[in-house]
């Protein structure tokens, strides 16, 4: 990994995370951070973790107790780590490796909230970006949904929370994986860019043997005005002071 491709993004609160080309970060996964509420007793699982970015938000601000981040891509792992390193984080591990064969590098059945962003389009969905890198981050050619469901449902412990974001034409798919899993659907979320469009992005979040009840939040709008909306501004809160 060439080092003039590394650029340091701040993330406020003294926090910033390594980004490349490759493994960067969007609004989705800000959005999702948010999303997931995570609490200071939290044991997070974040898969496809890439520059790190959703455990590195909520260890900002102390919302977890530990943080393992999940990727395949050795590049992604790498700069994961030497974010980690260079904040002097201790209680953020980092896993080379893929997530259909975790067991023995991740505990199972003991996390209390496991996080995706997963790539959103289907194997056979569109052309295929002939960068492998970006190929596996937007198909699923090295994990499909079913399979990120199902390890989180054995990372999770018993009324562990997991908490995805994709897009909303597999949505019914999603939330038919999650029970199929004993993820029970629990909290569901549209994003939109403005009023008056559709959603590009859904929330969901289910909880490992959870009881029957979908509770279907307020929609997000990204944009107000031809700005951040309030609660974007909001949500993005110290990394947007970051560039203040």
């Amino acid at each position: 990994m060439e080092q003039k491709l590394i650029k340091k993004e701040p993330l406020g609160k003294g926090y910033f995370v390594n980004v490349t080309p490759h493994h960067t970060f969007g609004t989705d996964a800000v959005v999702l951070e948010n999303f997931s509420n995570p609490k200071a007793k939290d044991k997070l699982v974040d898969l496809g973790t890439g520059c790190g970015i959703i455990p590195l938000l909520m260890l900002r601000d102390g919302k977890l107790h530990s943080a393992v981040g999940v990727d395949i891509s050795k590049e992604a792992t790498d700069l994961a780590e030497m974010t980690v390193k260079e904040l002097e984080i201790k209680n953020f591990s980092v896993v080379n490796g893929d997530l259909k064969d975790l067991k023995g590098k991740v505990e199972f059945g003991s996390n209390t909230l496991v996080t995706c962003n997963p790539p959103y389009k289907a194997p056979n969905a569109g052309l295929k970006n002939p960068d492998s890198v970006e190929m596996v981050a937007r198909h699923e050619v090295a994990c499909t949904l079913e399979e990120i469901i199902a390890v989180s449902a054995k990372l999770l412990q018993t009324s562990g929370r997991l908490c995805m974001c994709h897009r909303p034409e597999r949505l019914a798919e999603l939330m038919s994986l999650m029970s199929k899993y004993k993820i029970e659907p629990k909290r569901l979320r549209l994003v939109c860019q403005r009023k008056g469009e559709e959603p590009w992005l859904v929330l969901l979040e289910g909880r490992r043997c959870g009881n029957i009840g979908l509770r279907i939040e307020p929609t997000l709008y990204v944009e107000e005005n031809g700005d951040f909306s309030p609660e974007m501004i909001e949500i993005y809160g110290a990394y947007k002071e970051a560039y203040l």
